[in-house]
């Protein structure tokens, strides 16, 4: 088998690989033979059929079986005889000439990157310290409140925080447009819904009031045939209505799963989500930084094949957000950076793993799978499930070799400790 491999662009290869013809028409002849025991052609005893016969009947099915299975055989032993890493499935153009005795193919692919890992000393990294406060605590229950508040008309002009239910109509150059007009909207003012002046030119109205808007749609608004334009809103307000937030008693507390009752009981269990909150926010803040610096150090040219494969992915996990076995098409380009950036950390935290020898820490694993679990009513049987399914406990697995990777980053530079509040680490504020 003689070999030879040319660079194409970027990290495409261009391998062109020679077979042993001896060998292919050898294996022809012995399928074609043991054809020849069982063939049934008219004009033939079964089991009499010429070899002649059968090479003409048979001869160019079998030579495309063997030298489809030559080159599948062939690839992989000319690609690690060429110290070669594909990345992806090649496109194989066959070059074949029967009569000259010539069976070859050009197979075209990209390979992986060579990685040389450099030094990262010189970069500090911020780990957030903060601590779970009763202040915080008090917070996250009056936004328990928020959520099981309610509405009650009320006799007064509105105000931030009310819910004010009215008709409208808007018209862009004198002329109504799909999509600006609505009977029994509620909006809630300071809650960010409606385009910038909408909820601030309610504020003060009354039930009955109509009052008249001239705004602006966002230039980056969704429907682009919008986008920047004057508007003009007539609106009738039928009714203001204020929130209403329940009492924190017993049944407060029972409806969140506090089954005692006691409000002591339902801060303390408040605490715990807010404080594993925390320690998750703060590990994924650090984690960012160690992985960014990482591919900062080591620009990448990644290979297109894998980017495809990582953008079927981000694409498919957008359709299951969107939900109802979403099928809309969403455009490559929306994931296309992102995929890149996934398929080069990929790359270079495997990198990091080899160079060094990182082997997933037990200890580790063990501390990870407790940790998704706990948020279970059965933990144990959450852990179970992860240590009786291979495929869900490498996903773990892989996350805590992540993490080992972050750590080993971390122990290049230099880290720092900053002061900050919950809400500045939770709400990702500087």
């Amino acid at each position: 088998m003689q070999v030879s491999v040319e660079p194409v662009e970027g990290l495409q290869r261009r391998m062109s690989v020679e077979l042993p013809a001896e060998e292919i028409q050898a294996e022809v002849d012995q399928r074609l033979r043991k054809l020849a025991r069982t063939a049934r052609l008219d004009g033939f005893r079964p089991g009499k059929v010429p070899l002649k016969v059968l090479r003409q009947r048979f001869g160019k099915q079998v030579r495309s079986e063997v030298f489809g299975e030559q080159v599948e055989a062939s690839f992989y032993k000319a690609v690690s005889q060429e110290s070669l890493r594909p990345a992806g499935e090649p496109s194989i153009e066959p070059q074949i000439d029967p009569k000259a005795g010539r069976w070859a193919y050009v197979a075209t692919f990209e390979v992986l990157p060579e990685i040389v890992l450099k030094p990262l000393g010189e970069v500090t990294f911020e780990r957030p310290q903060a601590e779970v406060t009763e202040s915080d605590v008090d917070k996250m229950l009056e936004r328990l409140r928020r959520q099981r508040q309610t509405w009650e008309p009320v006799d007064r002009p509105a105000r931030e925080g009310d819910k004010v239910i009215l008709d409208f109509q808007g018209t862009m150059d004198g002329e109504t447009f799909e999509g600006g007009s609505a009977e029994g909207a509620e909006v809630v003012l300071g809650a960010g819904r409606m385009i910038d002046g909408f909820e601030a030119g309610l504020m003060g109205a009354s039930a009955g009031e109509a009052r008249s808007l001239d705004l602006r749609f966002p230039e980056d608004y969704g429907a682009a045939h919008l986008a920047g334009r004057d508007v003009h809103f007539e609106v009738q307000v039928r009714e203001v209505q204020g929130p209403v937030l329940p009492e924190v008693d017993a049944e407060f507390v029972r409806d969140y799963g506090v089954e005692s009752g006691d409000l002591n009981d339902l801060r303390a269990e408040v605490r715990r989500n807010m404080e594993r909150e925390l320690k998750d926010r703060i590990q994924a803040r650090v984690k960012k930084q160690a992985l960014d610096a990482l591919l900062s150090a080591h620009p990448l040219d990644v290979p297109q094949a894998l980017v495809d494969q990582e953008i079927e992915a981000l694409r498919s996990q957008a359709r299951q957000r969107m939900g109802a076995g979403s099928q809309m098409e969403l455009p490559a380009e929306l994931f296309t950076e992102e995929a890149r950036k996934r398929v080069a950390l990929g790359l270079l935290v495997a990198e990091v793993v080899k160079a060094n020898g990182i082997e997933v820490d037990q200890a580790l694993l063990e501390e990870r799978l407790n940790s998704l679990a706990s948020s279970y009513e059965d933990p144990d049987e959450v852990v179970a499930y992860y240590r009786n399914n291979r495929e869900a406990l490498a996903s773990v697995e892989n996350v805590v070799l992540e993490d080992q990777v972050v750590s080993w980053i971390l122990e290049q530079g230099r880290v720092i400790e900053r002061p900050m509040s919950f809400d500045e680490v939770t709400e990702g504020h500087d």
